[in-house]
């Protein structure tokens, strides 16, 4: 016998920390709150997650993440995910199946077309950025045409699509800034120490992240200005070499990378001015908090992401020379120098809560699940 029909079911690969599982996470409580069934599908098991979902979205945790083992047990292990979710796709009935990233986006390719669905894959990170193994660029190259949408969250990446996955005409929708931003756990208080000013970064400790680069831009910054501290949120790999750069550059008192905290408004509100020193970005969800939260902003150029939300020289500031510390400390010592100007960046900064604000975001995902095209 079937199941009852989900409206919605969204494939991801986890909903351990990071943007896309935020997006995830906060797209199944929207479209829960419009009324519709939601379900979200992940490969991990539940003991994986870093975000909790909405009372009453569906939740189905494969727990089929596990190492393949060699080439055998790759195929093995993807064929499993594929009948898992076949099955559920089946019981289930979704109206549209959204894949978030290119793994659950071939997942939900292959397992739910021609099943009575519209199917959506998203890219959520720039490709050039972040190569894939050969298997699943050949996979989303054979998929990608078949989905009913393609959507990318920059300009650049839905170019970049569709020239080099052919028969894909991708379409772009940015990620939603939720103001006010809503606190979770865990929840760290920020200290406020009278006369200390806050250069806040935030993103996982990955190389991607650039927190090397900002670690040596600051050593320049720390002697002109006595009176800032760099804090950097977050957790990952480079925990234990980012602390240990930063106490060669003597800066064990002047640098605190504090983990993963959930109150977020918290912290950028006890902040006086944001850096995003990423090399890569898809669209920075960290970079719209912070400028929604009336921060001004510092951010490398990269190839994607801070140019679509940075307007340079109104609301912030873009580094041209990505991964250069020498350029982002001198960008940076321009705002950190003239508090003026940080409030006049400030001020325009919170135009993105209605740039890209969730009602104005979420249309455009309403349009995409009704078989229009957006621009």
């Amino acid at each position: 016998m079937s199941g009852p029909r989900t409206d919605l079911m969204i494939v991801i690969h986890s909903l351990r920390g990071g943007g896309a599982e935020r997006v995830a996470v906060d797209m199944a409580a929207y479209w829960l709150s419009r009324g519709y069934r939601v379900s979200v599908v992940t490969q991990t098991g539940l003991e994986h997650d870093a975000y909790a979902l909405a009372e009453g979205v569906q939740r189905h945790a494969l727990g089929l993440a596990s190492d393949s083992g060699g080439p055998l047990g790759a195929v093995w292990g993807n064929l499993r995910r594929f009948l898992a979710l076949r099955r559920l796709v089946r019981r289930q009935r979704p109206a549209v199946v959204l894949g978030m990233m290119t793994r659950g986006s071939v997942l939900a390719v292959l397992t739910a077309r021609g099943r009575g669905c519209r199917v959506i894959a998203t890219e959520h990170a720039h490709p050039p950025s972040l190569p894939l193994p050969a298997l699943w660029d050949r996979l989303r190259r054979r998929t990608y045409p078949r989905a009913d949408a393609v959507i990318a969250l920059t300009r650049d990446t839905a170019r970049w699509l569709d020239e080099h996955v052919p028969g894909v005409r991708a379409q772009v929708i940015p990620n939603a800034v939720h103001w006010p931003l809503a606190d979770e756990e865990p929840r760290l208080e920020p200290p406020r120490v009278p006369g200390r000013r806050r250069l806040l970064a935030v993103g996982r400790l990955h190389p991607v992240k650039g927190f090397d680069c900002l670690l040596q831009a600051f050593s320049q910054l720390a002697g002109p200005f006595p009176d800032w501290d760099l804090t950097i949120l977050g957790e990952g790999t480079e925990r234990r070499n980012l602390e240990s750069l930063r106490d060669e550059l003597g800066l064990g008192d002047r640098v605190s990378l504090p983990g993963r905290v959930g109150n977020m408004a918290a912290w950028y509100g006890a902040s006086d001015l944001y850096v995003l020193s990423s090399q890569a970005e898809g669209l920075s969800n960290t970079l719209l908090e912070a400028m929604a939260s009336g921060l001004p902003c510092v951010a490398f150029d990269c190839d994607t992401g801070p140019r679509e939300i940075i307007r340079d020289g109104i609301d912030g500031i873009l580094v041209r020379q990505v991964q250069d510390p020498d350029a982002l400390a001198q960008q940076l010592s321009v705002l950190m120098s003239q508090p003026d100007l940080r409030a006049r960046y400030a001020a325009r900064a919170i135009d993105v809560r209605d740039r890209f604000g969730v009602a104005r975001v979420m249309a455009l995902w309403e349009r995409v699940f009704q078989g229009q095209r957006v621009i």
